[in-house]
């Protein structure tokens, strides 16, 4: 297969693993860096041994690039994703998909209208760990899913990022910073959503940061740093997940469980690829499975290779626009629902993406 030539808009903290994965995958050749600080982008060029790095308009501009991998911060999303899609080339960008759902459309209208492909990460489901679950359930293993739930408390990246202020703002919080890992693991597992409702608060309005580089700054918080939501899937099945920032002790509750008729789902960390899975049946014990599927150390680039591979070879790809746009509806669904005080029925829907393939001979059942 041909490698599909790559370009990277954004080179801050999270690009540096995506450089380095995307430089692996057979399916790719990475040819270009871009930033708006130029600087920042020839410091990634260097490291990886790029040619030379671009500016965003000479990036866009390169008629050799087909995919523009988007690691912007959450605002610039949908327009660098817009404009990547009006310079003809296809898109893969990082969560959430866009800040709004009004521009999320627009980047799969423009998609659609010019016949180009969208990915989103997260694409963690697509590792061993959420793999395997997956196969678990649909061999039968727990019987009829019947209920999920996902836990994400933590207190916050302050302690943390050198500059999490993004992380506060509107767009950003504990639900958009990493519920598309646990929604993304629960579509994949039990399908769509339906319908969903919530609470969501801003426990504390100011937060100070006490990382190194801006230690001491005090940040005003303009989106909830608690969500507490219910999901009701398509399949029937009803979904409970917490994301939070106020956790600041600490917790001992699980990733995701998801309970069946016949048995009990441990998942491993959704913002993982590995982990540890383990399956209780009625009336038997907590045993761990052997992972079926590979795909389990930090493998962030993958869906934009498993992109390149269906661009070559048609198809589907699994870490898609439409998924990810009803990840975005389904979290702006929790704030809808906990500011109006109802359900917020789901206008969006998606398909499970296709299963990866297991390694040769696993079994879980």
């Amino acid at each position: 297969m041909k490698p599909v030539k790559v370009g990277v808009v954004g080179c801050g903290n999270i690009s540096q693993i995506y450089f380095a994965n995307l430089k692996k995958y057979p399916e790719i050749d990475l040819v270009a860096a871009a930033d708006i600080d130029l600087e920042r982008a020839k410091m990634r060029a260097e490291e990886f041994g790029l040619a030379k790095a671009y500016t965003v308009d000479e990036l866009m501009s390169d008629p050799e690039i087909e995919i523009v991998v988007n690691l912007t911060f959450p605002k610039a999303h949908a327009t660098v994703c817009l404009q990547a899609l009006e310079a003809g080339k296809h898109v893969y960008v990082e969560k959430p998909l866009a800040v709004t759902r009004e521009e999320g459309r627009k980047v799969l209208e423009l998609a659609k209208a010019k016949g180009l492909r969208v990915a989103s990460a997260p694409e963690t489901f697509l590792g061993g760990g959420i793999q395997t679950c997956r196969k678990l359930i649909d061999d039968g293993a727990i019987g009829q899913p019947i209920s999920v739930s996902g836990f994400m408390m933590g207190g916050g990246p302050e302690g943390w990022h050198p500059d999490p202020e993004f992380f506060y703002e509107v767009g950003g919080g504990p639900m958009f910073d990493m519920g598309p890992y646990y929604l993304t693991a629960f579509i994949t597992l039990l399908g769509p959503i339906r319908r969903v409702t919530g609470s969501a608060v801003i426990s504390y309005p100011e937060r100070t940061i006490t990382s190194e580089k801006k230690h001491g700054k005090v940040m005003k918080v303009e989106t909830p740093t608690h969500i507490a939501g219910v999901l009701d899937f398509a399949s029937g099945a009803v979904g409970t997940l917490i994301t939070s920032f106020d956790a600041k002790a600490g917790t001992s509750l699980p990733n995701i469980e998801v309970h069946g008729s016949a048995g009990s789902l441990l998942v491993p960390d959704p913002n993982m690829f590995g982990g540890t899975v383990k399956l209780r049946r009625v009336g038997g014990e907590w045993e761990e499975i052997a992972l079926t599927h590979g795909n389990t150390d930090n493998n962030r680039g993958i869906g934009v290779a498993d992109m390149a591979r269906a661009i070559r070879e048609g198809g589907p790809h699994r870490a898609n626009g439409a998924m990810a746009f009803h990840v975005l509806e389904a979290m702006h669904g929790f704030h809808d629902a906990s500011r109006d005080g109802k359900h917020y029925v789901m206008e969006s829907t998606c398909e499970r993406p296709e299963a990866m393939p297991a390694l040769e001979g696993s079994t879980t059942v």
